[in-house]
């Protein structure tokens, strides 16, 4: 398994649950719904038989109470069978209250992370919290957010048609408004809703493109994924997708996913104004991962992928195909690398920075740029966990136009301390450099302070 995931397709709580990476629900196979009706009814006869002993304690009670003085040895065990009532039916209420269920009568879970960060910018934030590139004047920043607090539903239903089970999520946040003290805006992040077969599924939902579904740890980076803009394509999109599992032993085997996506056309980090492209297109998105190891053992995973679209923006078509390619191993139990790679042409539609340049006649060309990120983690005890990230993405110079970001470089490290089992302590340190056109180099540090408290 990776490190902690923050809040993204994999699931907010299976990232945060191990290095703060916010998770996506495992498939559910017959065998697994069988333990889930098998310990229903292990429950069910649970509560059948503290009510008995709870209906047999009153009865013993009222005996004791109408019964002879007995000597003061006797008298004293009155309390004691008082205090085991008490503490039967307060189980006994505890487990009643702990059901959360659906209107159809289907489970659903509750899940999330209550954060507070403390940070602080040098120059270049632009203002902002965590800068995702050096901004070219002088603005330092600094303060403290609860905004990045995260809110996730997850549930599942009954089967449908061929067996297939249904499950899915809904993660939100309260980054939708301007970060100021009083104004948080309730945003969806992801969500879905899946339908699992034995080897293939079928999901419609918003989620990560395809092609790039991982990313680094943070307790720093909620808002929006960590090294956004520095070779991480994170964007979250509306898309339909299905997969194909394929075993080839025990142990090994590919996961082939294909799927239509709605990309999200805008130039992230465009300065200056310009024509607007037409604000969402259809795209095709592919991965397959294929895999060698055990789940929560050692493991190793590869996986090239795909995206293609087409950007309309100033009566041209710009294209925007790209080629990536994602890996994870733990050749060490307490050692794990994890990154991914890209190359292509136009990648703003999926969260990159270089998208197309205007030009002065008025058309658009795509900018062509590769990138990636990679992370280091380790292990160092079951609540102690360190982890070195460094990410980049570098447009083709002969693509871009005047003040384009040409280079952006982020690299830091961050550690992870469980104080209990459901709260963390996490403190980061990074730098991004960011090179422009005609407007040389800028640097931003930033330091940041996190507690966080899972549920």
């Amino acid at each position: 398994m990776q490190s902690l995931p923050i809040i993204r397709r994999s699931s907010l709580r299976r990232t945060l649950l191990v290095i703060l990476a916010p998770a996506v629900l495992a498939a559910q196979n017959s065998s697994e719904i069988q333990q889930i009706l098998d310990r229903l009814n292990r429950l069910e006869e649970q509560n059948r038989a503290l009510t008995e002993e709870v209906h047999q304690l009153r009865q013993e009670l009222a005996a004791t109470r109408t019964a002879p003085a007995e000597p003061a040895p006797a008298a004293a065990s009155t309390p004691a069978v008082d205090e085991k009532v008490a503490v039967n039916s307060s189980r006994l209420d505890e487990m009643a209250q702990s059901k959360v269920e659906a209107s159809q009568h289907f489970p659903i879970r509750i899940t999330g992370m209550a954060l507070f960060n403390a940070y602080l910018n040098s120059q270049g934030s632009g203002g902002e919290e965590y800068p995702a590139y050096a901004w070219p004047g002088s603005q330092a920043s600094g303060g403290a957010r609860f905004y990045q607090t995260t809110l996730g539903l997850e549930y599942s239903g009954p089967q449908i048609f061929w067996g297939g089970q249904v499950h899915g999520n809904v993660y939100m946040d309260f980054a939708g408004g301007s970060g100021a003290p009083q104004d948080f805006g309730f945003r969806l992040r992801t969500g879905e809703i899946e339908v699992d077969w034995a080897s293939r599924s079928l999901m419609v939902g918003q989620e990560s493109p395809i092609f790039a579904p991982r990313e680094p740890a943070s307790l720093a980076q909620v808002e929006t994924p960590p090294l956004a803009g520095a070779g991480n394509l994170w964007l979250w999109l509306p898309q339909v997708r299905f997969e194909q599992k394929l075993r080839f032993s025990d142990r090994s085997g590919v996961r082939a996913q294909v799927g239509v996506v709605e990309t999200a056309e805008m130039q992230l980090y465009q300065f200056g104004g310009g024509p607007l492209p037409e604000p969402a297109r259809p795209g095709v998105e592919g991965r397959f991962n294929f895999y060698h190891g055990e789940e929560g053992g050692r493991r190793f995973e590869i996986a090239p992928g795909f995206h293609s679209s087409v950007t309309h923006i100033a009566g041209t078509s710009v294209p925007s195909n790209l080629f990536s390619l994602d890996w994870f191993t733990n050749p060490w139990q307490k050692l794990e690398f994890t990154g991914a790679f890209f190359s292509g042409q136009n990648v703003g539609p999926v969260g990159g920075i270089a998208g197309y340049t205007i030009l002065p006649a008025g058309t658009a060309i795509p900018v062509h740029s590769k990138g990636g990120w990679g992370q280091l983690t380790l292990i160092a005890t079951r609540r102690l966990s360190f982890h070195l990230f460094s990410g980049q993405e570098n447009g083709r110079a002969a693509d871009l136009g005047e003040y384009a970001i040409g280079r952006n470089w982020m690299y830091g490290a961050n550690f992870f301390y469980r104080l209990a089992p459901n709260v963390l302590l996490g403190a980061e340190t990074s730098q991004v450099r960011t090179n422009y056109v005609d407007g040389g180099l800028r640097l931003n540090n930033h330091y940041d302070l996190a507690l966080a408290y899972l549920f």
